[in-house]
């Protein structure tokens, strides 16, 4: 499958290196987040990186809810567990536990199908910032941290009519950012669409950290200099 060059698969676990990490954050999630960088102090393995393999190992079913609860390092090995239950629990080796996938319903067919579904949904992952995150900021007054920008997965569920789809695109229906003291919330509501036929709906969330007041002359430069490292990485 097309995430064969994004993990390892060992006896211990499947492993995610930093550079398996990074690549895939900016060549299929279109994610340039300095958190998924190679060299990051604080880096983490993308959770849509997660997401995707737990679709390519345990297939896309109707209604999937994902909650992550632990960033993961570089080569931590991961265990994902034989199983056909609901609820799916991916931890490392030692027990601590990074996510926690709830499914039912039937189970789609294909690995084209679930290709396109991963890549559609990590598509629209890509567009969260700016294009999303940036005027949720600006409404509510506030922005991250421009020199430790920090935007964190939480969690994702969605529920599909149908499983028959050739092609689903992923669009925003509508965002909210709810804020506490330096902490805030994003939820992303969106819907999967086939030619123009909405055949699911779904949401995504968010935690930002480090929160402060609103700056446009702080924003710009770091929109700017998020646009340079994606335009420099695609040379």
């Amino acid at each position: 499958m097309f995430l064969d060059k994004y993990h390892t698969d060992t006896e211990e676990g499947v492993r995610v290196s930093r550079r398996q990490a990074s690549a895939f954050a900016k060549e299929i999630a279109n994610d340039f987040n300095p958190l998924h960088d190679a060299d990051a102090k604080r880096f983490c393995v993308p959770g849509d990186l997660l997401f995707a393999l737990v679709l390519a190992r345990y297939g896309l079913s109707k209604r999937m809810d994902f909650v992550f609860s632990g960033m993961v390092g570089g080569d931590v090995p991961l265990v994902f567990p034989d199983t056909t239950a609901e609820t799916i629990a991916i931890r490392d080796g030692a027990g601590k536990e990074y996510l926690v996938v709830e499914r039912s319903g039937d189970v789609a067919a294909g690995r084209d199908r679930i290709r396109g579904f991963i890549r559609s949904y990590v598509e629209f992952s890509g567009h969260n910032f700016p294009h999303i995150l940036v005027p949720l900021m600006a409404e509510r007054g506030v922005m991250i941290n421009p020199d430790r920008p920090l935007v964190m997965y939480q969690g994702m569920s969605f529920e599909l009519e149908r499983l028959d789809f050739a092609n689903p695109r992923l669009e925003l229906v509508d965002s909210s950012l709810e804020i506490n003291k330096k902490r805030g919330r994003v939820l992303l509501e969106f819907c999967l669409t086939e030619s123009g036929e909405v055949i699911g709906r779904g949401t995504k969330s968010m935690v930002l950290s480090g929160l402060r007041p609103y700056d446009q002359a702080c924003i710009d430069r770091l929109v700017h200099a998020y646009a340079a490292r994606r335009q420099a990485c695609a040379m």
